[in-house]
């Protein structure tokens, strides 16, 4: 733990108190879970799994020899790659059938993810998204190669592609990415005051204040996961975006508390029902307008928003 801060991952959960001697493979194992985490997470949209892939990721890396490897980041990024990849796949058949949308889970991040604008973009909500959209290869190509910055050579070992494979792989997935992606780079202030008119009409049920807010063609996601009752599809509209939030507050009444936090890497809210979390509420905001609300409420998606998570590139 550090300032308040949670680390990604707990690696000596299964290796030495922090007092006693750490060994090479632990200590660089150490230096670099939060980058690992971050690679995981971005390939997984899912902490819980992210925190998977480093265990196994420690596991394959305890085993090696450490004085035959020339790039240790690099070599640790492939490993954690390719259990992504393992666990991406069957990720993909499991949400075939999740009760509802599925989103990302939502993490509570400090202020200098916001202020690495690539890196929040990256972990944002509507990003996240985009990357469902692409195949397993594609993701963890564009990842590695367009958030981490990874050479060509080394995302080939990681995927386990030749080098021209994976540059073609790379322009599929940018264009893939450029077509579906929010059509501009919000400044922080931007956001910051379309999230507080949004909660402030929100909290008032103030229909008009919505409407105000919200863009011509805003969509609403909601993810209860089949737990917790939910929208089993997508609306989208102002006009209908709006009623449904101003109507969903009428029937929590006063019960409910809005608290303005950091989620992956943007201002978000945590919706509160007598002081115990209900819901997560992330958005994408375009043109000072909020075009795109995801509310999630599924229970197993929402530790991470109890403590903050360390990201890094």
């Amino acid at each position: 733990m550090n300032g308040g801060q949670v680390d990604a991952a707990e690696p000596l959960a299964y290796g030495e108190p922090v007092d006693s001697f750490v060994d090479p493979a632990t200590e660089v194992f150490v230096a670099h879970r939060n980058l690992l985490f971050t690679v995981a997470y971005e390939m997984l949209g899912s902490a819980a799994d992210a925190e998977d892939v480093l265990q196994d990721t420690w596991l394959r890396w305890a085993g090696v020899d450490l004085g035959a490897v020339r790039d240790q980041r690099a070599y640790l990024v492939r490993i954690a790659t390719r259990q992504a990849l393992i666990r991406l796949r069957t990720l993909g058949r499991r949400r075939e059938s999740y009760v509802g949308p599925w989103l990302p889970e939502p993490l509570l991040t400090a202020p200098d993810v916001a202020e690495d604008v690539e890196l929040a973009d990256s972990v944002s909500m509507a990003m996240l998204l985009v990357l469902e959209t692409l195949s397993p290869t594609e993701r963890a190509v564009f990842v590695l190669r367009e958030v981490f910055d990874l050479d060509y050579d080394e995302i080939a070992d990681a995927v386990g592609k030749s080098q021209a494979a994976v540059r073609q792989i790379a322009h599929r997935a940018r264009a893939h990415v450029a077509a579906r992606r929010p059509r501009d780079v919000v400044s922080p202030n931007a956001t910051r005051d379309a999230l507080q008119a949004f909660q402030q009409a929100v909290e008032t049920g103030d229909l008009q204040r919505l409407l105000d807010i919200l863009a011509p063609d805003v969509v609403l996601l909601s993810d209860g996961g089949g737990i917790k009752k939910a929208l089993t599809h997508p609306v989208v509209g102002a006009g209908k975006v709006a009623r449904l939030l101003a109507a969903g507050l009428d029937r929590f009444g006063t019960e409910v508390s809005v608290e303005p936090v950091q989620v992956n890497g943007h201002p978000g809210l945590v919706m509160r029902i007598d002081g115990e979390i209900d819901g997560v509420v992330a958005m994408r905001i375009e043109d000072g307008l909020v075009a795109g609300v995801y509310f999630i409420r599924n229970p197993d998606k929402l530790s991470r928003v109890e403590r903050q998570t360390v990201l890094s590139r």
